[in-house]
């Protein structure tokens, strides 16, 4: 899978999940830059990607994410 069909299919998971058709993010997005990107929402937004890329996060895999970019490099590897 490449770099840009997995970003598009994380943009389409970040506009359901805050169901805003306008978001758009970067590599640089992190939760600081959306209003309603709490805990639970980032439960949600890790849910959602493991069932559309079929692979299950690790605790230690998701506790280092700082940004949009270091998670789509998480599904790259694991997506592979």
């Amino acid at each position: 899978m490449d770099k840009q069909t997995i970003f598009d299919a994380v943009q389409q998971i970040f506009r359901d999940n805050f169901d805003d058709e306008e978001l758009e993010i970067t590599r640089e997005t992190c939760a600081d830059d959306i209003e309603d990107w709490d805990s639970l929402e980032q439960i949600n937004l890790l849910t959602a990607m493991e069932k559309k890329f079929s692979i299950k996060f690790k605790l230690e895999d998701v506790r280092g994410l700082k940004n949009v970019g270091d998670l789509l490099d998480l599904i790259e590897r694991m997506a592979g």
